[in-house]
């Protein structure tokens, strides 16, 4: 067990309860959709999940702070600062797609020690607690661990995206495009999934350019944990950085030779390439 325990087993807590309010919401029909100042939507379910975590923090950690995306941040008295998504993916939701998940994130002097990820539509939980691994599963007490693949060549790797909206409005549809045609198999899995197979090693690499700290706090630590490296479009990694990459040890650098900015671009072309030992699994043709 870690030193942050206590926290994953309230992070545990906090998911379960949230996975009960979105369950019984979800494809409900009197299901209440209101679209927010950013043109996003945000439902009924939303609202409620996150007045639930809320209530819950003020009761277990009074001291420490909370940043959730449909209430904004509530200061505390310390270093730490609890980070929440109550519905990833609301768009899914709202429309009975069973791709979303509630993302619930602690941060301790700047850094993230804990995360989870719960999908319960998808019956999907990832969690991690630093220096405790990366886990997937049902329960504390039935889980999987978690790695990252060892594919070390993009043309061998499995990419997974959201949309290509964002890629265009950041004026690198070109790159993402190029992205794409160098690797064995692309799909579009969408939001917190597309990050968490790649912790499972299920998908080697994934890519968004438009994300808030809540989308990404809670993966970043589960990818770690799994082995693997993230950063935003400038190779920095920052929950704040507005993107999120993330890969294997190996293939990480390779996406941002394609996919990063200017500065992340040229502190690579200083770094001579890893020399993978054993690739990973052998890909079928591309189809």
């Amino acid at each position: 067990m870690t030193g942050y325990s206590d926290d994953l087993r309230l992070a545990h807590m906090l998911a379960d309860s949230a996975d009960d309010l979105t369950m019984r919401r979800f494809r409900a029909v009197d299901l209440r959709v209101d679209t927010k100042p950013d043109l996003t939507p945000v439902s009924d379910a939303d609202r409620a999940v996150e007045e639930a975590i809320r209530g819950t923090l003020r009761r277990a950690r009074p001291r420490d702070a909370v940043l959730g995306e449909e209430m904004g941040r509530t200061s505390g008295h310390g270093a730490r600062c609890w980070v929440i998504d109550p519905i990833d993916g609301t768009k899914n939701y709202v429309r009975g797609v069973p791709v979303w998940a509630t993302l619930i994130a602690l941060i301790e002097h700047g850094r993230v020690v804990v995360g989870v990820v719960s999908a319960p539509a998808l019956a999907r939980r990832w969690w991690a607690a630093r220096d405790g691994g990366a886990w997937t599963g049902r329960s504390l007490t039935k889980a999987a661990r978690c790695r990252v693949s060892s594919v070390a060549s993009l043309q061998d790797a499995s990419f997974s995206y959201s949309s290509l909206g964002g890629w265009e409005e950041r004026g690198r549809l070109s790159d993402f495009v190029e992205l794409s045609r160098s690797v064995w198999r692309t799909r579009a899995y969408g939001d917190f999934w597309s990050h968490a197979m790649v912790a499972e090693g299920a998908v080697d690499i994934s890519a968004e350019p438009e994300l808030s700290a809540w989308d990404m706090a809670a993966l970043t630590v589960i990818i770690e944990e799994a082995g693997g490296v993230w950063s935003d479009l400038s190779g920095n990694p920052d929950i704040d950085g507005g993107s999120l990459v993330c890969g294997n040890p190996q293939l990480h650098g390779e996406v941002l030779k394609l996919l990063g900015d200017e500065r992340a671009r040229a502190s690579l072309r200083a770094v001579p390439p890893l020399r993978p030992g054993i690739s990973g699994a052998v890909r079928p043709p591309r189809g």
